[in-house]
């Protein structure tokens, strides 16, 4: 018999560390519902950002559910996530893993017209923009993972696995398992 898997999962990690997509395996293995940062929070069409204040009542309202898995969670509204959250589940990969990710997951975007939250997409010319994704890796990343470390040392967080290759991700979740409630 398996132990059954938590229910209310945060993923946290870089920008193009593969948050999203770790985040939709854990759901469908757990068989719980998965959330988007972006889609269900954060941006609305032609790029507009929600208001911090509509944000964090859309979190809210994921977080007041029994069973999620959410794919990040922004810094104005991780502290009503966090209370909530079973099980941190952190990619702190090295930059040249997740650079490498994002890089070869916007340029496929750019040259597919591929949705990427609410109806929009990324162009080849964005990336030179003050809003690149790529802009935003680097400006992010080791704010992210100095969250990380803190979130590990933190004794009153909820547990916290942190992966460093994605293959151990990977085995990791091969052995995620539905809940039997």
């Amino acid at each position: 018999m398996h132990t059954p898997s938590p229910t209310r999962v945060l993923l946290y990690g870089v920008t193009g560390s593969g948050k999203s997509s770790a985040a939709r395996a854990y759901a469908e293995a757990a068989g719980l519902p998965e959330f988007s940062a972006d889609d269900d929070v954060g941006w609305l069409p032609e790029w507009r950002q929600r208001s911090v204040e509509e944000q964090r009542k859309l979190a809210a309202g994921i977080v007041a559910h029994d069973e999620w898995v959410l794919d990040s969670a922004y810094a104005t509204w991780r502290d009503i996530v966090l209370p909530r959250t079973e099980l941190i589940v952190a990619l702190d990969y090295p930059r040249w893993i997740s650079l490498w990710r994002l890089l070869r997951r916007t340029l496929r975007r750019s040259t597919t017209g591929q949705i990427v939250c609410n109806g929009n997409t990324e162009t080849f010319w964005r990336l030179f923009t003050k809003e690149s994704i790529i802009r935003w890796h680097f400006q992010s990343f080791k704010r992210k993972h100095v969250v990380i470390e803190q979130l590990k040392a933190n004794p009153d967080m909820p547990a916290v696995v942190v992966f460093k290759r994605p293959r151990d991700l990977d085995n990791w979740l091969s052995g995620v398992h539905k809940s039997t409630v």
